[in-house]
This record gives C-alpha cells, structure tokens and sequence, in this order.
C-alpha cells in the first residue's frame, strides 16, 4: 500500500490548521503552523476564492491526513459507513477512531499516530494477549490493548508512560503503569485534537 513519506508539516499548512501529525512538538513554537501559517508553495500566501466544493474537499483531506489513510481506503472506509445503520458521517469517524493505531495514540502510548503505525508493524502491540502488527485492524468494546513484555523497556513506550498525559476520550480506560487501556465502549466521532466536519465529507461523496 501507498504512503505519504513527504513533510508532515506541510500537510498542516496545506488545512490551514495544526492536524498534531508530530506529537507534542505541534504545541511548541517550533511547529510550522506557528511559523508559516499558509499553505506551501510558490502561490500560498495569495487569498483563494472558497467554495463550498473546496471547502468539501479541504474537509475530507484534513481527515484522511489526520488518520493517516490513502484515498481509496478512506473511500472504503466511507462505503462502510454508507452501509451501517445511524449517521453516515458519524459512522465514518467511529471507524477511523477505531483503528488499533489510533487507539494506541488516543491511549498515550504513542507520540503521534505516525509512531503508532510503526510501533504496530513492528509487533510491539498485543490484542487480547495476541500480538496484532496490522495498524487498520479494528477495536471493539471489551478489547484490551497493551505492549508486548518484551517491548516494555523500549525508550519509547518508558516515556509515554512517564510523560505528561494526553487528554483522554470516554471510550478509553488506561492504566499507563501495565501499559494497558480497554475499550469500554464504542469509539465516539468524537476528535479533541483536531475538528472534523464529517457532513461536509458525506456533502462531498453525495455529489
């Protein structure tokens, strides 16, 4: 599968807003956005004319680039909502909150969900006692989410277990001692970094 493996930072600059595709660097003055708060390129510091098919697509960007998804598995991930019962736009949030390397993000075991991916892909990451390497695998209520014994004494997870806590949403329960968090309940669409417009994506695919 495809990735991004460009400047992070520029990704921000291109929404117009911090994404915190870098972890806690993202709320220092080194971050970009602080320094460079328009888009990239010869031309990003000249005003455009917004229109309601930009805004649409500025939406479903800054979505795909916060999860970390390409196109077409972000389409899938839209056909699914499609499909489920309730809100389209709120399914389609659920499913990106409930990937196992969000998940370890939203758990503060991992600086940035790009880390997370990594740390997911390398097995470092169990699953109800079952070692897990796919990031797109999906969390259900009842899971448990931990750190391989192995991997416990990783320089990595040490300082996610001693740093300072990120905030927390509901549908998580960490102990940040064993290294642990359970689902407790369905991942909302909630999103306390960054906010998403999900209608104005379900605008988008509707046309």
């Amino acid at each position: 599968m495809g990735r991004y493996t460009g400047s992070v930072c520029k990704q921000c600059r291109r929404e117009r807003t911090k994404l915190y595709l870098k972890g806690e660097r993202c709320d220092t003055d080194r971050c970009s956005m602080e320094r460079r708060g328009y888009p990239p390129g010869e031309h990003g510091r000249r005003r455009v004319r917004e229109s309601d098919y930009l805004i649409q697509i500025r939406e479903k960007q800054k979505a795909r680039r916060v999860y970390g998804v390409m196109e077409r598995q972000f389409r899938t991930y839209y056909q699914r909502a499609l499909q489920e019962k309730g809100i389209t736009g709120e399914n389609l949030l659920r499913l990106l909150e409930s990937r196992l390397d969000n998940t370890l993000y939203r758990a503060g075991l991992a600086a940035s969900r790009k880390q997370a991916r990594q740390l997911v892909s390398h097995g470092h990451v169990m699953v109800n006692e079952k070692k897990v390497d796919i990031p797109s695998c999906q969390v259900k209520e009842g899971d448990v989410i931990g750190i391989a014994s192995r991997s416990r004494e990783l320089g990595v997870f040490k300082e996610a277990a001693q740093g300072p806590q990120r905030e927390q949403v509901p549908w998580l329960q960490v102990d940040r001692k064993k290294m642990a968090a359970t689902v407790v309940e369905s991942p909302g669409g909630y999103n306390p970094d960054v906010e998403i417009r999900d209608e104005m994506i379900v605008e988008l695919y509707s046309r």
